[in-house]
């Protein structure tokens, strides 16, 4: 069996055909993210776990039909929980919480028959791009690290499952995204993702940030691997791979700029690919894209990050208060945003003073957000069109280290990714090539109209046969 090859898909099949067993395939998993410890791509290894659920489904052979994850090892990132693992969000302060129970999310893949090899690693708190965590670390280096060069950054904040699958460690697992959390890391390492549509999955059970923007995500190593486990958590018959010929998506030049020439060659040439297999392929204009969105990303997740934590501290019951929580943060990019805004509720002026956050809060909720989706919506009626493409991440991954957390990595990684979020849109993320300079992934993003889920992922498998795998990392 090839490994580096193998899909959710594939191993579900084998495993359902008894060409292989669960047993086999866990320790594989087991092992190769023992092999990869330099990643720093987990926080938790459960192998005692892992093992005894890959038994239990081979012992019971027959009774598993219906199982449509049956035997397949999976991950899960450490915001999210998992009955019995320790879920530190990414932060000392939560690093001995252990949930009795399953997040509704974990508890539907579980069910499905996954096999959970542990928890991932992630960018403190879910707050940044980077993935460099000083307190988390299994490696030599602090920092979750690319699967195709350790010295660059995984992304964030599903920093470890992005990891994990790039690395071919497992074929696929669970992360959050808030602002383009499970497609940042899936871009930088060559996975596929997909946001939801706000609201599709159920939040319980998920360390926050902000619950009008929150949402868990499947990753993994393919749209039809995405799919599946879409399918597993929201419900629904098998997906079937769109006629491209019917498929018409739009290009806006606002989401062009900031492109490294690997990122701006692998765009153009993926467009002219999708345009010979029959896309229809439109320029558009969303000239108030940047301000609106402007309005509503750290308005809404700062002001929401300090209720939200507070509520779900409660729900712990570890006795934590979001101030003694933020005392322990490890993180200087996570500490400055709580002890600064958080913790104060205070936002950015335009003149940079710090002021009362609620009023700025409540004109994004009341006016700003409702105006970023009728800019969205109109766009798509008016254009007929399906999805809005652009990359999904303007460069390939940087250096990881302390500066990769900047305030100015943080707005250019999510300058193509915040704006479906602060929507509530759907989002995919394909990977499409390796850059021609940089051998590193790039991804493209396809977002599509509120609900659009499944049409989404239709036209996302059908371009996994355009653009293919990308090679494993050497």
């Amino acid at each position: 069996m090839d490994f580096d090859q193998l899909t959710l898909t594939q191993a579900a099949a084998e495993l359902a055909a008894g060409k292989i067993t669960s047993h086999a395939l866990t320790s594989e998993a087991l092992a190769r993210a023992k092999a990869n410890a330099d990643l720093n791509a987990f926080v938790t290894l459960d192998e005692e776990g892992a093992l005894k659920a890959a038994v239990a489904f081979d012992t019971q052979g027959a009774g598993t039909a219906g199982r449509p994850l049956g035997g397949v090892p999976i991950v899960i990132k450490d915001n999210i929980e998992v009955a019995g693992l320790p879920c530190s969000a990414g932060t000392p302060a939560l690093k001995d919480y252990v949930p009795r129970a399953d997040a509704p999310v974990v508890a539907k893949l579980r069910a499905a028959g996954a096999v959970i090899i542990g928890k991932t690693s992630m960018h403190e708190l879910a707050f940044g791009i980077s993935g460099y965590n000083t307190a988390f670390k299994t490696g030599a280096e602090f920092g979750v690290r690319n699967a195709y060069d350790r010295a660059l950054i995984a992304g964030g904040s599903s920093s470890g499952t992005g990891a994990a699958i790039g690395a071919r460690i497992v074929a696929g697992g669970l992360g959050t995204d808030t602002g383009g959390s499970v497609r940042v890391p899936a871009a930088l390492n060559g996975c596929a993702s997909l946001r939801p549509t706000a609201g599709r999955y159920p939040q319980a059970g998920i360390a926050p940030i902000s619950h009008t923007r929150d949402t868990a995500g499947p990753m993994a190593a393919t749209m039809t691997d995405v799919a599946l486990l879409d399918r597993v958590i929201a419900g629904g018959d098998e997906i079937a791979p769109a006629d491209l010929k019917q498929v018409r998506i739009g290009i806006a030049k606002t989401m062009l700029t900031n492109l490294d020439a690997d990122t701006e060659a692998a765009f153009h040439a993926a467009i002219a690919k999708v345009n010979a297999q029959g896309v229809t392929v439109v320029e558009i204009e969303m000239p108030q894209l940047a301000e609106l969105n402007g309005q509503v990303g750290f308005p809404i997740a700062l002001y929401e990050a300090y209720d939200d934590m507070v509520t779900y501290l409660k729900h712990t019951g570890t006795g934590l208060t979001i101030e003694a929580m933020a005392k322990e943060i490890a993180s200087p990019d996570v500490q400055g945003t709580y002890e600064g805004l958080v913790i104060p509720r205070k936002l950015p002026a335009p003149d940079n003073t710090l002021v009362d956050a609620k009023p700025i809060y409540d004109a994004a909720i009341k006016t700003a957000r409702p105006a970023l989706q009728a800019l969205y919506s109109n766009t798509f009626a008016d254009n007929r069109l399906d999805a809005i493409a652009f990359p999904t991440t303007p460069r390939v991954a940087i250096a990881s280290n302390p500066d990769s957390s900047s305030l100015e990595n943080f707005g250019l990684f999510i300058q193509n990714t915040d704006p479906g979020s602060n929507a509530g849109i759907p989002g995919i993320q394909i990977p499409i090539a390796l850059g021609a300079t940089s051998r590193l992934p790039i991804g493209l993003e396809l977002d599509g109209p509120a609900g659009s889920d499944r049409r989404l992922l239709a036209i996302g498998i059908a371009l996994d046969a355009v653009f293919g795998r990308l090679p494993p990392p050497r």
